[in-house]
């Protein structure tokens, strides 16, 4: 069984910064891709962006420039640095791993407001 805690949310006015840490446990796992999610109020969940095991990100459009995805694999975590934050980043933001099934985390809720 494997677990992901995430950490690092909250609310910042527009053009602040957050960092988002997800932080995979259990036993006898070893983890490919890792990534986030994000799910605005009455839209459908988008990827956002996603690190694999060698390193290679790839992030979706609005975000390129603004987020960095980065993963420290001793601590079988990821992170997402989000600066210029804008109100449309507004979402519950979920971490992902991909190993033998794909986690979930629980969310963490990311308010960008004046």
């Amino acid at each position: 069984q494997v677990q992901l805690v995430e950490s690092g949310g909250g609310l910042v006015q527009p053009g602040g910064s957050l960092r988002l840490s997800c932080a995979a446990s259990g036993s006898d796992f070893s983890i490919n891709v890792m990534g986030w999610y994000r799910q605005a109020p009455g839209k459908e969940r988008r990827l956002v962006a996603r690190i694999t095991s060698r390193d290679i990100t790839m992030y979706e459009d609005s975000v390129k420039g603004r987020f960095t995805i980065s993963r420290n694999n001793a601590k079988n975590t990821v992170y997402l640095q989000m600066n210029s934050l804008k109100p449309e980043d507004t979402a519950v933001y979920y971490c992902y791993i991909s190993s033998d099934h794909i986690y979930w985390g629980q969310g963490t809720q990311v308010t960008v407001s004046s």
